[in-house]
């Protein structure tokens, strides 16, 4: 009798054994589903990284404005571009990993917006004119006379590697008016408004031009060490016999040339980046 009774309590633990293992986890999470739905929970999570921003330096936003810059057609004013020999201003034949495309977004909440672009031009070129970068005689820079787009600079290989960046150029309406002590074209970093590149008519000679002073002063303007002098034996580098190129090294391998230069006739000065 006692050996029916021990046979039959084991069956039965077997059996609800079966019993819970089938309808046991449904009931559970049935169970746990009702502490949790409909209820609000918070929890203070970590933030892998957090307080760290990529941000490139200007020696490297310098370079990869260089690089994309000289992926398209330069941004230069009529008669430079019509002097250049090798079709019309374009570079032939430059295959890479960089791209400058116009933005058609909105400025971020970091960047200059639409409207305080021509402002913040024309107090860049206040100070590049109190440095003695641009001569002291260039007019304002207003909405009436000036066109502005917004351009992104990227690295397709590495998106982070980009920047945002403004040209300002002289309106298509003032083709037939004096551009004399005019700006014709200016890249500015869509973020702190300073001027990368730019072309202005002037009433200077080159012989009254002081191109070290230029590139020394512009040099401390843009927050950069003081550059080489970048001497090549190739006499074709611009369509002008009036420049000087300086080197600025981006890292180890890479390098920006910074050109100062001018286009006799029409007394245009300018400096502008490449590669």
């Amino acid at each position: 009798m006692r050996q029916k009774t021990k046979i039959a309590v084991v069956l039965g633990a077997a059996a609800s054994a079966v019993v819970l293992s089938v309808w046991g986890p449904e009931a559970l999470a049935k169970y746990q589903d009702r502490n949790l739905l409909n209820q609000t929970y918070t929890k203070t999570a970590e933030r892998a990284g957090e307080g760290y921003l990529y941000k490139l330096s200007v020696d490297d936003k310098l370079y990869l404005l260089a690089r994309c810059l000289s992926s398209q057609t330069l941004p230069e004013s009529e008669q430079s571009a019509f002097t250049r020999s090798d079709g019309g201003g374009v570079y032939q034949n430059l295959k890479g990993s960089y791209t400058f495309l116009a933005n058609y977004r909105s400025p971020s909440e970091k960047e200059i917006t639409d409207d305080e672009i021509y402002e913040t031009c024309s107090q860049a070129v206040d100070a590049l004119k109190e440095a003695g970068v641009m001569p002291g005689e260039i007019k304002e820079i207003t909405p009436e006379a000036y066109d502005a787009t917004l351009y992104s600079a990227i690295d397709i290989l590495e998106p982070r590697n980009n920047i945002a960046v403004w040209k300002v150029s002289l309106s298509d309406s003032w083709e037939n008016r004096n551009k004399e002590n005019r700006l014709m074209d200016a890249y500015l970093d869509a973020e702190d408004g300073k001027i990368y590149e730019f072309y202005v008519r002037t009433s200077l000679l080159w012989e009254e031009i002081d191109v070290d002073a230029i590139i020394a002063s512009w040099s401390s303007y843009m927050g950069l060490s003081q550059p080489e002098p970048y001497e090549s034996e190739n006499p074709l580098l611009e369509t002008t016999p009036f420049y000087k190129k300086y080197v600025f090294a981006a890292t180890e391998d890479e390098r920006t040339i910074v050109t100062v230069g001018f286009y006799e006739g029409i007394n245009e000065l300018f400096l502008k980046i490449s590669r």
